[in-house]
């Protein structure tokens, strides 16, 4: 049982309050993305927003615990932040593509969709310790999302809707 026990977990290469400040800020923006959209009723909004930005940094804090794994100890490991990126952006687009829908001659969840793959950029940048560009994108997408909105209702006379 003991063996069981020692060979169960891991230690964690990044001390476990770092993993968690940044899971809890990988939460908090995706909360404000999708604070925004669950105001506007949209079908991806608050939960949905909070969870892609978690999981991507999730995957972002696994991978950079997984090249410092001591079972991979003299192995060569090949890092490619690439497939990262790849990986969770076709994940993502996938959740946000099946929100987007034609009807009536217009095309709707197109901004809701492109949240979603934001949230799941926010989510990488603060997993591998960028949360400044995280901040940042954060505010500027609640820039688009809100001001922006308000300058389409006064141009247009109506509110669309995305």
């Amino acid at each position: 049982m003991d063996e069981f026990l020692a060979k169960f977990g891991n230690d964690t290469w990044l001390p476990f309050s770092v993993i968690v400040g940044r899971l809890l800020t990988a939460s908090l923006l995706g909360a404000v993305v999708g604070l925004e959209r669950e105001w506007r009723q949209r079908a991806a909004g608050l939960r949905t927003h909070i969870l892609i930005c978690l999981a991507t940094a999730t995957i972002a804090i696994l991978t950079i615990e997984i090249t410092h794994l001591s079972v991979f100890d003299g192995h060569e490991i090949r890092v490619d932040p690439i497939r990262l990126v790849e990986a969770t952006t076709a994940g993502v687009a996938f959740l946000a593509a099946g929100l987007i829908f034609f009807a009536k001659g217009e095309v709707h969840g197109l901004t809701t969709g492109a949240g979603m793959w934001l949230a799941g950029a926010i989510g990488l940048a603060v997993g591998l310790g960028f949360w400044q560009i995280a901040a940042l994108t954060t505010v500027l997408a609640l820039i688009v999302l809100c001001l922006l909105q308000y300058a389409k209702i006064e141009a247009t006379g109506k509110d669309q809707g995305s």
